[in-house]
């Protein structure tokens, strides 16, 4: 095994609600074929989407309230409980409001907050979806764990002109310490945390038109999968892994490669 090149976790976020605000960890325990912990536990379905509790399957992004269509969601400030289950949102100067996700009744109250925000941009009645045992509502239907080197953001920002926040890539693990694009090659290896944790890199990542939305404002600023086209010929930034392995993954950790 060696450690070249060396790299480091430099943050670990989650999103326990598809399209709502990052929340930065410290520390994740991981399971064997599991999804990052508290990562994309909610959706919220824009009109029928078919998805179907007892028997889940992978359905395409557009199905739910997202990013790439929908921007105005990261202009609302939200956390999530894991313990509770409780869902507060903040919008601007209002009052906090709260909605506990795990029973019908807050789920309900979410979807009727929803249908008030975005009334022009549903496609028809909303709905609060639970990820059942073992499925999670990410993008990709083996999207397990995402990375995200943050010395390709900043390459991106000198493609851009401008600052680029590494949050309008909605990563799990950011990475410090490969060269700029280097994770793309990472395909096929295997990455060791000192927790224990082994992941093996299955996938780049394909970006869409949610990057060009800015996570601070939530206003479409920028063209960032057509910088990445314009100047590398691809639009992928960032890599999918599968959790071969569990333990634990710490921000500062120092990760090994084989």
């Amino acid at each position: 095994m060696t450690t070249e090149p060396p790299i480091r976790i430099a943050h670990l976020y989650r999103y326990p609600v598809k399209g709502l605000s990052p929340e930065r960890v410290m520390e994740a325990s991981l399971e064997t074929s599991g999804y990052f912990p508290g990562d994309r536990l909610y959706a919220i379905e824009n009109g029928p989407s078919g998805f179907n509790e007892v028997a889940p399957r992978h359905l395409p992004k557009m199905v739910y309230l997202m990013l790439m269509r929908n921007e105005a969601l990261a202009r609302l400030r939200t956390r999530y409980d894991g313990a509770t289950g409780e869902l507060s949102i903040t919008q601007e100067d209002r009052p906090t409001t709260s909605y506990d996700l795990r029973s019908s009744q807050g789920r309900d109250a979410l979807a009727g907050f929803m249908k008030a925000y975005l009334p022009h941009e549903l496609r028809g009645e909303p709905r609060v979806l639970e990820a059942p045992p073992g499925y999670r509502f990410t993008d990709s239907r083996t999207g397990f764990v995402s990375l995200i080197n943050l010395a390709s953001v900043r390459a991106v920002e000198d493609f851009v002109g401008t600052a680029v926040d590494p949050l309008r890539f909605r990563g799990n693990v950011f990475l410090e310490g490969l060269e700029p694009w280097a994770e793309l090659d990472l395909v096929g290896r295997i990455v060791e945390a000192p927790g224990g944790a082994r992941l093996k890199v299955t996938s780049r990542t394909v970006r869409c038109a949610a990057t060009n939305v800015d996570p601070q404002t939530g206003f479409r600023d920028l063209q960032i999968p057509r910088a990445l086209s314009e100047h590398l010929g691809h639009a992928d930034c960032g890599v999918y892994a599968e959790v071969i392995a569990g333990g634990a993954l710490r921000e500062g950790d120092a990760l090994m490669l084989s």
